[in-house]
């Protein structure tokens, strides 16, 4: 492998955690609770995490897509112990009404005990009540989402141009490996551009003429 190249599949080993281009959240101090309905489905998802993006991407690459963001809630607190405890309350709640994690989402991350069907009106009433009582910061993930990367987008032009530059290289290596390391980055960088599209936010201007038709041509 070339150093190019090796350099390449460093960097997306860590795209594949977590997106290089959206620094972790962890040095906030904050713990979230979120109730992610799937969408055309009654299945929802219950779950704990101290970075949501994060999180929501090691469930499915396109979390987006799984899941209707629009349809559910992210409650936020200062302590891990109080969002632990509010993800335990939401759990034995519905307990009853468990179910199988969705066939979509990766089996490693499924959390098989965090999946429900037909609750999700429901849960999504109670983690509002108990966050209002407890003035605890509540809001629809979209709304989250949307307010973490319009915070980034300063850092696509550079990241952008070094994935489509990564891409552009391995494509003239005629090889399984390097034809593996094309389709991981084009995910990544389609994925990423994706997202931003998905919250309403208009990334244009930030891209490099390159990455903008390249993503264009995709679409």
């Amino acid at each position: 492998m070339t150093e190019r190249s090796q350099r390449g599949a460093t960097e997306d080993s860590f795209l594949e955690d977590e997106w290089a281009a959206f620094p972790r959240t962890l040095s906030r101090g904050r713990a979230f609770v979120y109730v992610l309905a799937c969408r055309n489905d009654t299945l929802s998802k219950i779950g704990f995490t101290r970075d949501p993006l994060i999180r929501w991407r090691t469930l499915h690459r396109r979390f987006f897509e799984l899941f209707d963001l629009d349809g559910g809630i992210l409650v936020s607190t200062e302590r891990v112990k109080d969002a632990r405890n509010l993800e335990r309350t939401l759990i034995v709640a519905f307990m009853n009404c468990s179910a199988l994690a969705s066939p979509m989402a990766r089996i490693s991350a499924g959390g098989h005990t965090e999946w429900f069907r037909g609750v999700t009106t429901e849960a999504m009433d109670l983690a509002r009540d108990i966050a209002l009582k407890n003035a605890w910061d509540w809001e629809r993930p979209a709304d989250w989402l949307r307010s973490f990367l319009a915070e980034r987008r300063h850092l696509l032009f550079s990241w952008t141009a070094t994935m489509l530059e990564v891409i552009e290289f391995e494509r003239h290596n005629e090889n399984a490996e390097a034809s593996q390391v094309v389709s991981r980055y084009e995910s990544a960088l389609t994925d990423a551009l994706d997202v931003f599209h998905t919250v309403g936010l208009d990334v244009d201007a930030q891209l490099p003429d390159p990455v903008r038709c390249w993503y264009r041509s995709r679409r």
